[in-house]
């Protein structure tokens, strides 16, 4: 019997799927609605379905998955080298199945609906600091036009701006008292917005075992946590550490030719969220190696003694997503080793 694999090209409304034999033979084309899909895999017989890893991917495949279906998700970059003649929805859906049935193709894992609130809470957070940071450039830029100067950071910020408008004797005009009085109490708000999302961050990271067990790893916090629960799950898409690492972007890119190994910086793929967030937690544990004595603090001095400082946060950001990885898919919290 022949393996069908399904193609299914999603959009908002208008979806496409193509159904290919294991011998890449065409055999049925279907154009439906968005509210005529579930019903159509519903009398369909089991088969592979496949698409492509965007938005509202997850949904589709879960929903998909419960009618008895396989649902596979690839990455879009690695469908392109399989269309064939123009691009349209139907040659789309039929390079997804095409790609899928390489042997050696790699598939996105499913998200569950935990993932996707915790993935969530993380854009929130991501927006609502964005937007802090903006607001809180506007107010420095405005006032030094002013000749009024605030030094870095939210502390200072806080403290300077309620002082220049009590200063009636400052260059502030009435206009411009009122407009930054506005544009402080929008800073304020932003900021218990933020508050109020990390408290969030914070009760779900308590109440999610994988969560709890990343946090065993130093220099992982509640965010890099959840953003791990986020990406990775339980992590056993990946085959070790190393993979886990590669898909992060931490290891080095490589340009081979010739029986010549050349290899640059980091290849900067995968979450680029989660890598910012693992090299962050490496800087804060390379500030404080020099105190401690377990194996990984006198690896890391003796990293920060020969490379720069970059490099050497860079290569213990690697190395703490490896540990993580093997924390996270062992189900086993990390122990610090001693020399």
């Amino acid at each position: 019997m022949k393996t069908i694999t399904i193609g299914l090209d999603i959009a908002k409304n208008v979806f496409h799927a193509v159904f290919v034999t294991s011998h890449g033979k065409v055999t049925k084309k279907k154009q439906m609605k968005r509210a005529a899909v579930l019903k159509f895999f519903a009398n369909t017989e089991p088969a592979i379905v496949v698409m492509e890893a965007c938005g509202s991917s997850n949904y589709w495949a879960r929903e998909i998955q419960k009618l008895g279906h396989e649902v596979k998700l690839i990455a879009p970059q690695y469908v392109v080298a399989y269309r064939r003649k123009n691009k349209n929805d139907y040659n789309d859906a039929e390079a997804i199945a095409e790609c899928s049935q390489r042997d050696d193709m790699s598939f996105v894992p499913i998200k569950d609906i935990e993932q996707q609130d915790a993935q969530m809470l993380l854009r929130i957070r991501e927006r609502l600091v964005k937007q802090r940071t903006k607001l809180s450039n506007q107010i420095r830029g405005m006032l030094l036009e002013y000749g009024l100067c605030i030094n870095k950071g939210t502390a200072a910020l806080r403290r300077a701006v309620p002082e220049f408008l009590e200063d009636a004797d400052n260059s502030l005009t009435w206009t411009a008292r009122s407009l930054f009085s506005e544009l402080y109490e929008e800073y304020l708000l932003l900021s218990d917005k933020i508050e109020k999302v990390d408290k969030k961050i914070k009760a779900f990271t308590k109440e999610n075992e994988l969560c709890q067990l990343a946090q065993t790893v130093t220099g992982i916090g509640p965010i890099t946590a959840l953003a791990l629960y986020a990406a990775i799950g339980n992590g056993k898409h990946f085959a070790n550490g190393r993979h886990f690492a590669a898909w992060c972007g931490l290891v080095p890119r490589q340009h081979s030719t010739g029986g010549k190994s050349v290899l640059y910086g980091i290849s900067k793929k995968g979450n680029i969220v989660l890598r910012a967030l693992l090299v962050h937690g490496a800087r804060s544990v390379l500030n404080v190696v020099d105190k401690k004595e377990d194996k990984l603090s006198v690896w890391a001095t003796n990293l920060k003694m020969k490379k720069s400082y970059n490099v050497a946060c860079v290569a213990l950001a690697n190395k703490l997503a490896r540990v993580v990885w093997s924390v996270i898919a062992n189900n086993r919290p990390y122990e610090l080793k001693m020399v």
